[in-house]
């Protein structure tokens, strides 16, 4: 007998963009990644619009991520090599733990979009006291490519073999 398929459980996610030329009317790239996340059937916990600062980018990060009501963070900006772009220095000081396969799988998919351009790529991932925080770059395709191919399947908890929403809710899921 197969077991019945698992119920959709929507995530709280926040979105922050990190920007020195961008106003949030102006915010493409964010705006697309909350229009996702809620088509997907999350729920937008907050969404911001910051200057590419360490610190700032830091208070925000971390304010989410003591909010037990957050489950994962999505950024977007920041990850290119110009020399205000600081977001992976700014967050992985951050992490309890390093999700280092989604920077790998981001540049592995953007390859087919972008070519060899992808090596610039410092998507990063990690978690932080339960919070998932993904990094992508600030481009609208960066983000579609980022939210589709990556992200929308591992924030469901109907994927499998896995997916990252047992360790948001602070649950061991059964492995049968």
């Amino acid at each position: 007998m197969s077991k019945p398929a698992a119920t959709f459980i929507p995530l709280n996610i926040a979105v922050l963009t990190v920007s020195d030329s961008r106003t949030l009317a102006e915010d493409t790239s964010g705006q697309y990644l909350a229009d996702s996340l809620i088509e997907a059937g999350h729920h937008l916990a907050d969404r911001q619009l910051i200057t590419d600062d360490i610190y700032q980018i830091r208070a925000v990060i971390s304010r989410w991520i003591a909010d037990p009501d957050v489950h994962a963070v999505v950024t977007t900006g920041g990850t290119g090599f110009y020399i205000r772009d600081s977001m992976p220095e700014a967050v992985s000081v951050l992490f309890d733990k390093s999700i280092d396969g989604f920077g790998e799988m981001f540049r592995l998919v953007s390859k087919d979009d972008i070519g060899m351009s992808t090596i610039q790529s410092r998507a990063i991932a990690g978690m932080a006291n339960g919070t998932g925080i993904f990094c992508l770059p600030g481009s609208s395709g960066a983000c579609r490519t980022g939210w589709e191919d990556i992200l929308k399947e591992q924030f469901d908890n109907r994927t499998r073999p896995c997916n990252f929403v047992p360790h948001f809710m602070r649950t061991n899921p059964s492995h049968d």
